[in-house]
């Protein structure tokens, strides 16, 4: 039995399509699918603001400086299975799905930012 998640994270406006066109890709059945929808995201734009600590490498910044980006809060629902189970590639939907970790994988590897700041939640079926 699949389980349903709520990927929520957050990028810089100008990489928010290249991120969700490559998880969309590497995933096609397991992220973004809704019924017979795919590549379904929910976008909304914010303002993102951190300090770059010592020891870090920051893409936008300086280390011990405020810094502000104009962010897009990204949520994508993802198919997934148990922690451990085998990835099911093409899969149709109602299928076991995919490793979540596998997807936050591909995510931290498209990303711009040294640290991606997400969340995952579980939900579930009504």
């Amino acid at each position: 039995m699949s389980l349903k998640f709520k990927l929520v994270f957050f990028v810089p406006r100008a990489s928010t399509q290249t991120v969700l066109q490559h998880l969309f890709s590497r995933f096609p059945i397991e992220v973004g699918r809704i019924g017979a929808y795919g590549g379904c995201a929910f976008v909304s734009p914010g303002t993102g603001q951190f300090v770059p600590l010592e020891g870090a490498n920051p893409v936008i910044g300086e280390v011990g400086k405020p810094e502000r980006v104009e962010e897009d809060r990204v949520e994508v629902l993802v198919l997934g299975s148990r922690p451990g189970a085998q990835e099911t590639e093409g899969t149709e939907t109602g299928a076991s799905g995919v490793d979540v970790r596998a997807v936050l994988q591909e995510l931290k590897k498209v990303h711009p930012y040294e640290e991606v700041a997400y969340d995952v939640y579980r939900l579930e079926d009504f």
